[in-house]
């Protein structure tokens, strides 16, 4: 099983921003990525259609050997992850917005999240804020039309801009000086969110924990590769193969896959 291929799947191309942590962390694991960009964005979805489009993309990574899941999609953890654990025998990684730390490290006991309305809606999310943002003001945000945008090819579009623009600026005006970025597509808008926020508000994702989480896993159930050989990275889009590969600055190839 240890040479079998970690499995990541996300509502599209956001989840290689996860993919490139875990493949800088474990060089040598072998790995397979789907991006169900046909159904992008699941932020605006019933949780019966998240679970369903979940389970499809579960199915397909298992027909293929995968021995680890990585669900690379914030809505998809909060609304799906219980349920996949419940039904295969693998193991499964999620994702959350990391409201943990920031809320911990606020000197202004001020935090701005920005995410998609399916993991804001959530219980698993508003169980986590409860639990750690006492005395912390949350702002909450959602970003809607940005992962569209993405997944369109419009990363640095005036449109991107300008959507940003709005809704930054309640938690600019709330003094925030954490942005948790709750949405895998979200970390490919960091040279505008530099840009478009003052230099004391500090940009948190999840993407180093969740690799680290990947190699934990791998080393408890003895899943870890432990071969030196140039790995297979296979990458799958239902729609715009494209936007994937500029994502992924054109070094690996992306196959459609109709799924």
């Amino acid at each position: 099983m240890s040479v079998n291929p970690i499995g990541i799947f996300d509502s599209g191309v956001g989840g290689t921003s996860i993919w490139n942590e875990i493949h800088a962390l474990l060089p040598f694991e072998n790995t397979i990525y789907l991006a169900d960009s046909k159904n992008a964005p699941y932020g605006n979805k019933s949780k019966e259609h998240i679970l369903e489009l979940s389970i499809k993309n579960t199915e397909l990574l298992i027909a293929k050997g995968c021995k680890l899941i990585v669900v690379a999609c914030n809505t998809a953890t909060t609304n799906a992850i219980k349920t996949l654990r419940n039904n295969y025998d693998i193991p499964f990684i999620g994702i959350e917005p990391a409201i943990k730390p920031a809320a911990l490290k606020t000197q202004t006991k001020a935090i701005g999240i920005l995410a998609t309305k399916g993991t804001l809606s959530s219980e698993l999310f508003h169980q986590t804020t409860d639990l750690y943002s006492n005395g912390v003001q949350v702002i909450e945000q959602e970003g809607e039309g940005i992962v569209p945008l993405i997944e369109s090819g419009k990363l640095h579009s005036q449109e991107m801009n300008a959507l940003l623009q709005v809704y930054l600026k309640p938690m600019i005006n709330a003094n925030i000086d954490y942005l948790v970025l709750g949405c895998t597509h979200y970390p490919y808008l960091m040279p505008q969110l530099l840009e478009l926020l003052p230099n004391y508000i500090k940009i948190i994702d999840s993407g180093e924990a969740v690799a680290k989480q990947t190699q934990t896993i791998l080393n408890q159930y003895d899943l870890a590769n432990t071969f030196t050989k140039k790995p297979t990275l296979q990458f799958f889009s239902n729609a715009n193969p494209e936007v994937m590969a500029s994502l992924l600055n054109g070094k690996y190839q992306v196959d459609y896959l109709d799924f």
